[in-house]
């Protein structure tokens, strides 16, 4: 008996780090059943005034769209239908989700997927989510969505609303999010996020390293994910790198806004983004990993991944505070100003040892993605009485090898 799902994702597969919770549920979710994910929905208001990085999304967002619907190496389905971000619109928001809902039928019934469990991890997907026949839904809610730059905050926050009202199941990763907002579900749970740990612990083992850090001068002290302008402390860093200038400072992942400043300075790498698959593998370089949070609503609401990747890496690690790093502070350092900062990474260098990077380790070591997609599975059939989520389960704990890495087309 098969557990099919069909999740509005909130990344896009082709393009972004496939790190991300509803890309990691969904590839153990695909061993129980067929998965379709539909690339993120538009969310973001288009904004004219930033030119070149506007043109470049509408650019990478249409070649998405251009993509039939693919299996995917994590074994789920992935498919990016045509969408316009007109939420803010209410005629052309209709039409959009009567649209949506076609292409998204028309592919349902080639992968002979029914009644399936609808996972949404972007809230502007609610109006053509809510159209859509399910045997449960789950509403997947990792951050104050309405906080995101760029969009229409009032409507996005209508669609949470309604998502955690009308969800079998809300899905919280953020513990002071969910013990606000979880009266306002109909059941909700804390999951907390989960870690690929084998694939971060481990990768100490292999030989391989990445020519272009092989020849950075140690130490190193680094960063891997999005740089972007709503979560990173850029002014913060700044004072940070000009405190430790004998410490090279490399940065993984795409900036989404203009760094000149930290590109100019001399014991600055930023080496841009690496597939996922290849993060380990600078990780494992690092002598310290940073995390330079903005103080923000964003923040305090966020469980980022890469705090339990960095811990699974065995790296002593320093972090702005939010609230989530509070189940950490037995493994990780804080500091709320740049010198302190830099003060905490001198320290966090100094007094590492075997024994502390095991511990490290051991805080995450049952983290896994497997075991929060049992703990899904588990409640959807307590909660929805689904017969299939115990068959799930089932195969999920006798730990079946991952899909087949072929690419297939419909």
């Amino acid at each position: 008996m098969k557990m099919d799902f069909l999740c509005f994702g909130g990344e896009d597969w082709w393009y972004h780090n496939r790190g991300h919770i509803d890309m990691q549920l969904m590839r153990n979710f695909a061993r129980g059943g067929t998965v379709l994910y539909i690339n993120s929905i538009i969310m973001q208001k288009p904004a004219l005034a930033q030119g070149s990085k506007l043109i470049k999304k509408i650019i990478r967002k249409s070649k998405s769209m251009l993509r039939s619907c693919e299996k995917t190496t994590a074994g789920f389905w992935a498919y990016s239908p045509v969408s316009l971000p007109v939420h803010h619109l209410p005629l052309a928001s209709r039409l959009n989700s009567a649209a949506l809902k076609w292409q998204i039928e028309r592919i349902k019934k080639k992968l002979k997927i029914i009644d399936p469990v609808m996972w949404i991890a972007c809230p502007a997907a609610c109006p053509c989510a809510l159209q859509i026949s399910s045997s449960a839904m789950v509403y997947q809610k990792t951050d104050r969505y309405e906080e995101f730059p760029d969009v229409d905050a009032e409507l996005i926050r209508s669609y949470d609303r309604t998502l955690m009202a009308r969800a079998s199941l809300t899905v919280f990763v953020n513990e002071q999010l969910y013990n606000e907002q979880k009266n306002l579900c109909r059941r909700a749970i804390y999951l907390d996020h989960g870690v690929d740990y084998e694939m971060f612990a481990f990768a100490k083992e292999s030989g391989y390293i990445p020519d272009d850090i092989r020849g950075i001068d140690r130490p190193i002290v680094g960063f891997f994910g999005g740089i972007d302008d709503h979560t990173f402390d850029y002014p913060f860093m700044l004072e940070v790198i000009r405190l430790l200038p004998d410490v090279s400072f490399v940065f993984i992942g795409k900036a989404s806004f203009e760094c000149s400043q930290m590109k100019g300075m001399a014991n600055v790498h930023m080496l841009g983004p690496k597939t996922y698959e290849q993060v380990p593998h600078y990780g494992k370089w690092f002598d310290v990993a940073i995390m330079p949070w903005r103080r923000n609503r964003w923040i305090q609401s966020c469980n980022p991944i890469k705090l339990k990747e960095y811990l699974a890496l065995g790296k002593p690690t320093v972090s702005t505070p939010f609230h989530e790093l509070n189940k950490y502070k037995d493994v990780i350092f804080e500091a709320s100003s740049p010198a302190q900062f830099a003060q905490a990474i001198s320290q966090a260098h100094a007094d590492n040892t075997a024994q502390k990077e095991q511990a490290r380790r051991c805080k995450v070591a049952d983290c896994s993605w497997q075991s929060k997609a049992l703990i899904v599975l588990d409640e959807l059939s307590r909660c929805c009485g689904l017969d299939t989520a115990e068959a799930a389960a089932k195969i999920l704990q006798d730990q079946l090898p991952a899909c087949d890495a072929n690419s297939v087309k419909i």
